[in-house]
């Protein structure tokens, strides 16, 4: 909700970019207008400006907007919100969940930067948090080729609660054995990473295999 409603608004009135990135225990928008950036840190937004970095406990989505000095409310004319914007009711953050979104944003970003280091000839894209979906990825490969595919990882939805990586080529011929696990690609579970015992091993190896499978060897 705050993603969608506070957050990429933030960013959206001074630059027509809704996209996010991860940031220091959370997420937020990069660096945008006269040097600004809005982020959620724990339980708290910071308001960073230059010369100045304010921040306030998370309370409600009105209170929030207040805070940065914006109305509230996602930008519909981009995307459909996936949530309602209820500036009052109370949000109610978990600071352990907090942290453990803060986690899993950095542990999946750092495997696809991986990714995309070995396969920078492969037009990769920056890093981004899309807030109607609030999954990270990267796009890489080529489309006319069919090889393009988002590289990323997903905190949980509605189509499996616990959070898992994925690969999802764009073209759906694509989709199948290896890279067909799922309707949109190959994934891997937050249960299987743990199960691994090595959850980085692992899931660097799906993400270079999957790549493998649509690149080649780099």
């Amino acid at each position: 909700m705050l993603a969608e409603h506070v957050v990429a608004p933030a960013r959206y009135r001074v630059d027509g970019h809704i996209g996010l990135a991860p940031a220091p225990q959370g997420f937020g928008t990069p660096t945008f207008g006269d040097g600004e950036r809005v982020r959620v840190d724990g339980t708290e937004i910071v308001h960073e400006r230059p010369g100045t970095t304010t921040r306030v406990g998370i309370t409600t989505l009105g209170d929030a907007a207040r805070f940065l000095g914006i109305p509230g409310g996602a930008p519909t004319e981009v995307y459909k919100p996936a949530t309602a914007f209820m500036p009052d009711a109370p949000l109610g953050i978990d600071p352990a969940s907090a942290v453990a979104l803060a986690a899993w944003y950095a542990f999946v970003a750092q495997l696809v930067d991986e990714v995309a280091e070995v396969y920078r000839s492969h037009m990769p894209t920056a890093v981004t948090i899309w807030p109607e979906h609030f999954d990270l990825a990267l796009e890489l490969g080529d489309q006319e080729r069919g090889t393009r595919a988002n590289y990323g990882g997903s905190p949980g939805d509605g189509g499996s609660p616990e959070p898992y990586l994925y690969v999802g080529p764009w073209d759906e011929h694509r989709r199948a054995g290896r890279l067909g696990s799922h309707p949109w690609g190959a994934g891997l579970s937050y249960g299987d990473l743990l199960a691994s015992g090595d959850p980085r091993r692992a899931g660097r190896a799906f993400m270079f295999e999957c790549a493998s499978l649509l690149l080649g060897e780099p």
